[in-house]
Formats: structure tokens, sequence, C-alpha cells
């Protein structure tokens, strides 16, 4: 590739894009050598001091290896941008030779000489309409302007040939314009795609990698990323991605890390790896939003999602999701999804978003019950998932008409968590693997909704609901795996399984606001949202004054006799009164420590063994 001067017509005839092709190999070569050089510091070095050395030496000596494990990530993914850039230019200039080539071919055929300036000449043919003489031959200037910006050949010579030559010179002039300018587009890529000296990886030079990620992806559009079946089924995503060479896959990773990490239907394994590229990329990103409240707030949640990806454990940690849209979005398991008999995927509740306490509390949700459904099975993996917006309720929201906003946000959950579902299906290696949707809070009316669509959740055994405000049925028989596989969490002592339906609780508003400042001030944003919907003490206390005490938020308590679901036993936890109690028993549904009884019957029905759990008298 030329980076000084223009490009001619005889260079670009002879231009052996195989060669492009070759260096874009050997850059993937080193591509390949950093990544192998990560996973090993990763996967032996650091996980076996970690097992093995405590100390302040040992914790130096960690830190110094996570140093170097981030070095190789940024030169596995710089030198794969330079594969990419490479290969994606081969095959642009590959298309102006191929059109260049064929109409030389053409002059080289009718007899015509092409110079060396792209003028072709013509030899003498046909006659005078007058005098009979042979017309004589002439030489055609080329244009790269489209037609009806250049002259028309007929208004300036007769001669039968003049026509041809000029579409010839035309062409030719065309050819190397174009491949003059994909050569400066591409020139000035490589440009960007240096690094500094220096042998630390900063966190501006990993802002400025993602800014290298973006201006690639424009240039390989048409070579990678209109390929990506983003409108296909899970499986037939798995099938593209199964049918595709190692060269290009490793592409795509290196390029479009957002894209294949977040693409249902791709293998685990492929999506952790792209996820934590895509997650180093986007923590340099917001980074450099200064003063920006939210983009700060993903950013703390990212980080402590980062350091518990590479503190590694067990059971080893997959990255299937994140993103930085709406609230964010974030997806981790604790085990291979697509190797475990048991998959379990758990969608949280009101206030979620992806931030710090998301990272620290919802993770460990999902560890403690791959933990415990380990402990009936090995072969168990459990997901949080964290794939829609869950609503953000404030004091100010309960005022006004939540009830749409808060069915919509569910529906539009449904979907996403069941293209989830079906992707995990696709990509699992078990013949027919036991799979649990798992709902906690606002989450159980989500996967709720994603039961009650045409076909229910794809590859759902079993459906757990836990501190459930409703699901929107009035049955568990609605939700498509039979009343005996839907299984509910409810303490006695946990305000949302006693909200008020909403018919009756329309009065209540003015409660609701002062009940979410109350809220906020004991539990953050669950504590707010929770204290905004049920007033505090109120949602707790309305239950007993209802007309039909089978009727909560969101249509018939789970937890009743009248839905039909199979009740576990759980701990009653603290009232809701004085000291507001009753978000911790809305909180402990997983945690062993607090309520081992309901973490136990959870572990129980992810692990297939439903049968065994201990069991609650339902309302």
């Amino acid at each position: 590739m030329r980076l000084r001067g223009a490009l001619t017509w005889t260079q670009l005839r002879e231009l052996k894009c195989s060669e492009l092709e070759g260096a874009a190999d050997g850059w993937g070569r080193v591509s390949n050598r950093a990544d192998a050089a990560r996973d090993r510091i990763d996967k032996q070095l650091l996980a076996g001091l970690q097992a093995t050395q405590e100390g302040e030496a040992a914790e130096a000596a960690s830190a110094r290896l996570c140093e170097l494990s981030r070095n190789f990530q940024y030169v596995y993914m710089e030198c794969g941008l330079v594969r990419t850039t490479l290969n994606s230019l081969a095959q642009e200039l590959r298309g102006t030779q191929r059109r260049l080539r064929a109409a030389l071919d053409d002059a080289d055929g009718l007899k015509f000489t092409v110079h060396a300036d792209g003028s072709v000449s013509y030899p003498a043919a046909g006659e005078h309409l007058i005098t009979r003489e042979r017309l004589p031959g002439g030489t055609a200037e080329g244009s790269s302007l489209p037609p009806l910006l250049s002259t028309p050949p007929a208004l300036t010579a007769p001669n039968p040939h003049a026509a041809r030559a000029r579409e010839i010179a035309d062409t030719i002039a065309s050819a190397v314009s174009e491949a003059n300018q994909i050569d400066a587009r591409y020139a000035a890529t490589l440009v960007k795609l240096t690094a500094r000296d220096g042998l630390r990886t900063t966190d501006a030079m990993w802002a400025d990698a993602h800014g290298d990620a973006t201006v690639v992806r424009g240039l390989a559009d048409a070579y990678l990323k209109d390929s990506i079946p983003t409108d296909r089924s899970p499986a037939e995503r798995k099938a593209w991605w199964d049918g595709l060479t190692q060269e290009h896959r490793e592409e795509y990773l290196a390029v479009y890390p957002d894209e294949i990490g977040n693409l249902d239907g791709i293998p685990a394994e492929v999506r952790d790896a792209a996820n934590r590229d895509n997650l180093a990329l986007l923590i340099g990103k917001l980074e450099g939003r200064v003063g920006d409240e939210g983009s700060q707030t993903r950013l703390a949640g990212l980080r402590a999602i980062d350091e518990q990806l590479r503190a590694g454990g067990h059971p080893p940690m997959f990255l299937l999701g994140i993103g930085e849209e709406g609230n964010g979005r974030a997806i981790v398991s604790y085990g291979d999804p697509d190797r475990a008999r048991n998959v379990s995927v758990y969608v949280p509740g009101l206030g979620t978003a992806l931030d710090e306490e998301f990272a620290r509390n919802d993770l460990r949700r999902a560890r403690d019950t791959a933990v415990g459904a380990r402990e009936y099975d090995a072969s168990s993996a459990s997901v949080v998932w964290l794939g829609y917006d869950a609503p953000q309720l404030s004091a100010a929201d309960v005022t006004g008409n939540t009830d749409v906003m808060f069915a919509d946000q569910a529906r539009v959950g449904a979907v996403a968590y069941n293209e989830f579902m079906s992707g995990v299906s696709a990509t699992n290696r078990n013949e027919d693997p036991h799979m649990t949707a798992i709902g906690h809070s606002y989450g159980s009316l989500t996967v709720g909704q994603a039961a009650q669509r045409q076909g229910g959740i794809p590859g759902a055994d079993d459906i757990v609901l836990l501190g459930s405000p409703g699901t929107g049925a009035d049955s568990a028989d609605e939700l498509g795996v039979g009343r005996k596989h839907v299984f509910v969490g409810a303490a006695e002592n946990d305000p949302v399984t006693a909200m008020p339906a909403r018919i009756e609780a329309r009065g209540m508003a003015t409660g609701a606001v002062s009940g979410a400042m109350v809220g906020a001030a004991a539990g953050g944003p669950v504590g707010a949202a929770l204290g905004g919907l049920g007033g505090g003490a109120a949602a707790y206390l309305a239950q007993d004054a209802q007309a039909d005490d089978r009727e909560i938020w969101f249509g018939t308590d789970p937890a009743h006799e009248a839905f039909g679901a199979r009740r576990f036993r759980v701990e009653d936890g603290p009232r809701p009164v004085g000291d507001l109690g009753g978000f911790t028993a809305h909180t402990n549904y997983f945690n062993p420590d607090e309520d081992e009884e309901s973490a136990d019957n959870i572990a129980l029905i992810v692990a297939g063994r439903g049968h065994e759990i201990s069991t609650q008298e339902r309302r």
C-alpha cells in the first residue's frame, strides 16, 4: 500500500492483494500469540498464585501479572484491528482491480492502446458520410466524473470506436480514482493504529483503542459486519458461526466484540472472550466521560465486574453480555451454560441497573445459586440476566400512571429474555438440558410475561418466582410448564408479595411518595422502589384490607392457593414496621447465610430435584 503519491493504473493492475492478505495473516499470528499469553497468565500463572500464596508479596505479584495480562490484551486487540484493516483493504482494492483489468482486456481485444496517463487511442474506422474517406483514429481522455457530467462522445467524433474507447478510458479513470480514495482512507486508519512507547497500557490507551475499533468497524462493514445474522434465530446464528473459518472468527472477535459477545446463539466461551475485550473498551470509553453521572455509575459497575473476572474463582465466570445502552446491560454465568446439564437464568427486579450494587449483590445471588445447585449436581450453571431496562422508580414516579410503564418494560424484557433462553438452548451440548427461569421482584413479572408469550420460555422446564408482585397471569397453568413446575418463594413479611391490587392502591399515591422517600433513605434504589410502590409498611398492612386477597399489584398472588403453584419454605423475615425490616425479607431469598432453607430449595429446583423441596402452605 502507498502512503505517498498517487496510485497509477499500471500499479493497480500489478498490485498483489495476496501480499496484503499475507501481511494480515502475520498480524493475526502476533494477535493470537498475545491472546495465548494473556490466557496463560490468567488461567495458569495468576490463578495458581492466588490459590497458593498470600501476603503483600503475593498481592504485588498478582498486580504485576494483571497489568501484564492487560498489556497482552491490548496487543491482541490492536494487532487484530490491523489484520482486519489489511484484509478489508485487500478486498476493496481487489474489486477495483477486477474492473480495471476487465477494461484493459477489452482494450486489448479491440486493438486499442492504453497510455500511461490512462487515455485510450483507437484506430481509424468507418467512412465519412459524404467523402467516403476512412475516419481517422483518435485518443479518448478518461474521466472519473458521473456520465451526466462528462462530455458525450457522440458530439466529439463520429468514429465508431470513439464511444467504446471513451467508455474504457472512463472505467480506467474511475477505477484508479476509487483505488486512490481507498488507499487514502486505509492509510489514515493504519497511521492511527500505533501504540505509544512503553510497556504499560494506560487508561488513555484503552480509550484510544475504543476509537480505533470504531474506525476499523466503519471500514469493515461490507467485509464483515453485513454478514452477521442479527435478524436470524439463535439456532441459525450458531450454524453461521460454526460454518466460519478460524480466521474469520478471529477477525469478528477482534473488530466486533460487542456484536458477537451479545449475539444469542453464539457459544458461551466465544461470547465470554468477546465480552471481556468489549468490557475493556467500554471502560476506556466511559473513563473519558468525566462529569457524566450516568456514565460514571456504569463505569463503577463495569470495573467491579472486571475485578471479579480477573480474580477468577470457582465456579468459573462467563461474561455472556455487556453494554452501556439504557440503564446498562450485563449477563454473567457461574459455570459454563453450554456444558452444564442444569442451567438457571435469573432476572433481577425493580431498581436494578448496571452499577456497583448490581455487580456486588446480583452477581452474588447467581453465584450462590450455582454453588448450591452444584452440591446436588456438579453439572450446574447459574446466570444473572440484566438484558433489559428494569424500572428505575423514584418518589416522583409513583404519583403518575406507572401501570403502563411497568407492563411495557416487562413485555419488552420478556422478548429479550426469551431470545436469550433460545440461545442457551441452541448452544447447550446436552441432549436434554434442565433449564430453570428465575424471576425476583419485578423480574418475576418479566419472567411471567415471557412465559405467557406464544410457545412459552424456550427450553424452560421449571419457573421460580421470588418476592413476586404478580406475573400478569391468573393461574400457574398459564406459564407454559405446568403448575407442578412453577415454584414460589414468598416471605410472609416481604411487602412486595403483599402489595395491594392496583385498583385498591390508587388512593395510596400520597403514602407512596412518602414511602419512597423513607425507603430511599433506608434501602437505596430497591428501598425507594419498595417504599414507593407500597408506601412502606402500608403495602404490607393493606393486604388484609383488600376486597379480594388473591389479587396483588400484577394479578393473582403467585403464593395464593388460587394461583396453583408450589410454594416452598422460606424464612418469614422481620416485619416491615418501624425499622423497615421488610426490605431485608425481600432480598434474602438467595442468601444461604440469611435464609438457608430458601437458598437450598432454589438449589434443589435448579438441580432438577424440585420434588425434594420443603413446602409451605399457600395463602
